[in-house]
């Protein structure tokens, strides 16, 4: 399975995400406290579903159930301009009685089927042990971008070094954002 550049992007974030939130600076699991404590900021939230879903995304965790595997795994192969119609994934995907509560917040919210079609794939690529990690993901492209290069071929490395800046530039804008309203700044 080949993973969009959009989900591999936000792959990493997600992890990272989620990492800050299991433990504590003493190294106490608190992953279900901060989790609560984020999903009661949901109207909060819902302004950063489009600039850093990764870390809205979070909310959603452990509150999908992922019927059609093979439906999810052409999901992640999609670009974020690409998507299907919420809806569309009914088959596909069950939430939780208390992800629907949420789902249903979102959903009246502009980019909010988008968003919660982005939230799942996070979760399915999450709990998904056949994945490559992104790091390794990562390196076999770095082995296709070379290989394009010694073709001649650099204009595909210049669209990726744009799409880095890019996605770095949400990252930093998101965390700004986050420090701005006492959050702590997570480490890259």
């Amino acid at each position: 399975m080949k993973i969009s550049s959009f989900f591999l992007q936000l792959r990493s974030a997600y992890q990272s995400e989620m990492d800050d939130l299991t433990f504590d600076s003493e190294g106490r699991d608190v992953l279900r406290q901060r989790l609560a404590d984020r999903r009661k900021e949901l109207g909060f939230l819902l302004q950063m579903i489009e600039l850093s879903p990764e870390m809205v995304a979070v909310i959603f965790h452990q509150g999908f159930r992922f019927k059609l595997p093979a439906v999810m795994d052409h999901l992640l192969e999609s670009e974020s301009d690409e998507f299907p119609d919420w809806d569309s994934l009914a088959d596909a995907v069950q939430l939780t009685p208390w992800a629907q509560d949420l789902a249903q917040l979102i959903l009246k919210a502009p980019k909010g089927e988008w968003f919660l079609t982005v939230a799942a794939g996070l979760e399915y690529m999450y709990g998904k042990p056949n994945t490559a990690p992104a790091a390794q993901q990562a390196d076999e492209d770095d082995s296709d971008d070379n290989a394009d290069e010694e073709d001649g071929d650099d204009q595909f490395n210049e669209f990726d070094a744009d799409e880095e800046k890019a996605a770095r530039i949400r990252e930093d804008a998101g965390a700004d954002w986050m420090v701005e309203q006492g959050f702590d700044r997570k480490d890259r």
